[in-house]
């Protein structure tokens, strides 16, 4: 759930992204013609999700969504309770972006989000029949169970963490919570696609001003780093900092009895690079305390848990896509530690343009051969 302000920087930067994947083919990103054979083809615009066909067969199915509208928007396959199956956000007007989705015998909705924000345009989607789940494969059934365990590390983490920050708030000791909110949130960041699967309680935890819908509250770690950074008070945001923890365990329940499948580490690994070109780059993340470095960070690193829990089957059925993918990876690293500051990082504030583009530049190169890995996990 993303606000409509990252239509500046933050939509050059994925176009760049999404024009690297373009490119090369493979399972990521591609401006390939709408509606081709094996796609399903879905005309968002600003009033409109148009999909291609309201029936699928059980299995791996990729939804090609071209944005005709003049809105930033996002596509969504949603199982019952709003559960996210497949997801692809900031689809940038003029822009077709793909994602590729495992879905057993059942019904579902597709969505697409204009402006990103609300319950969207919603569409009734059957899935008949059977199929063989990709979790059947003994190397896949290991990589979600791998990933699985660094999921259960980082939500404990997150849980210990967050209720630091919740504990500095409600003392009101704001030198404190300013010093613990980017060290809860890197906890967050990095498992950021499993949490975005469980409905509201995402943006309720993590939406941005403006992101909300009109009418709804405004809640968690952003509207505190508002009150921190900028109005400087949070002698009233006790109900807020205990609505903040209460969600934040929900979603960690959630999140560590979920049975993930191989396609949402290959996507999930995607989506946290998507998350660092059109917020942590651009600031618009975290922007009244600038700590997107720290996202940024975690982003990175959650994406590369995801890939080398699916190391063995690319090793297997794409080796040189394993090979780049840890140049890439090692390329970003070193670009983005130029900027640590002691135990941390530096203000997005004291980066230069030049800094920016840089971190950029390893992003989309990084972002492109990534966004082959959820074909290779298909196929």
């Amino acid at each position: 759930m993303r606000t409509p302000l990252a239509l500046t920087a933050g939509a050059l930067a994925l176009a760049a992204l999404t024009a690297c994947s373009s490119t090369s083919g493979g399972g990521g990103d591609t401006a390939a013609q709408a509606g081709k054979p094996g796609k399903i083809a879905v005309a968002a615009s600003d009033t409109e999700c148009k999909v291609s066909t309201a029936a699928l067969p059980a299995g791996t199915s990729t939804f090609e969504v071209t944005n005709g509208g003049s809105k930033v928007t996002e596509f969504y396959v949603y199982a019952a309770g709003d559960r996210v199956m497949g997801e692809v956000e900031n689809i940038v007007p003029g822009l077709t972006r793909q994602v590729i989705v495992e879905l057993p015998a059942g019904v579902y909705e597709t969505a697409c989000k204009p402006g990103m924000i609300g319950k969207g345009i919603r569409n009734p989607l059957k899935v008949t029949g059977a199929s063989v789940p990709l979790s059947d494969d003994v190397k896949l059934a290991k990589a979600a169970s791998d990933y699985q365990r660094y999921v259960k590390s980082q939500s404990d983490a997150l849980l210990t963490k967050t209720q630091e920050f919740v504990d500095a708030v409600k003392a009101e000791d704001i030198e404190k919570a300013k010093s613990l909110f980017p060290i809860a949130r890197t906890y967050w960041e990095r498992i950021e696609p499993v949490a975005e699967t469980f409905g509201d309680l995402d943006p309720a935890i993590d939406a941005r001003e403006g992101d909300v819908a009109k009418g709804e509250e405004w809640t968690g770690f952003h509207k505190i780093e508002k009150d921190l950074w900028i109005t400087k008070d949070v002698s009233k945001d006790g109900p807020l900092a205990d609505k903040l923890m209460a969600d934040v365990k929900k979603i960690v329940e959630k999140a560590n009895s979920e049975k993930l499948s191989p396609l949402k580490l290959a996507n999930g690994a995607k989506e946290l690079l998507d998350e660092v070109a059109t917020g942590k780059i651009t600031g618009e993340e975290d922007r009244y305390s600038h700590t997107d470095l720290w996202d940024f960070a975690a982003n990175l690193e959650g994406s590369q848990a995801a890939v080398s829990a699916l190391r063995p089957v690319l090793d297997e059925r794409a080796p040189d896509l394993a090979k780049t993918l840890d140049e890439k990876f090692t390329v970003a690293e070193d670009t983005l530690g130029k900027h640590r500051a002691g135990d941390g990082w530096k203000l997005h504030t004291e980066l230069s343009k030049a800094d920016l583009k840089e971190l950029s530049d390893a992003i989309n190169a990084l972002a492109e051969p990534i966004s082959k890995v959820a074909a290779v996990v298909a196929s």
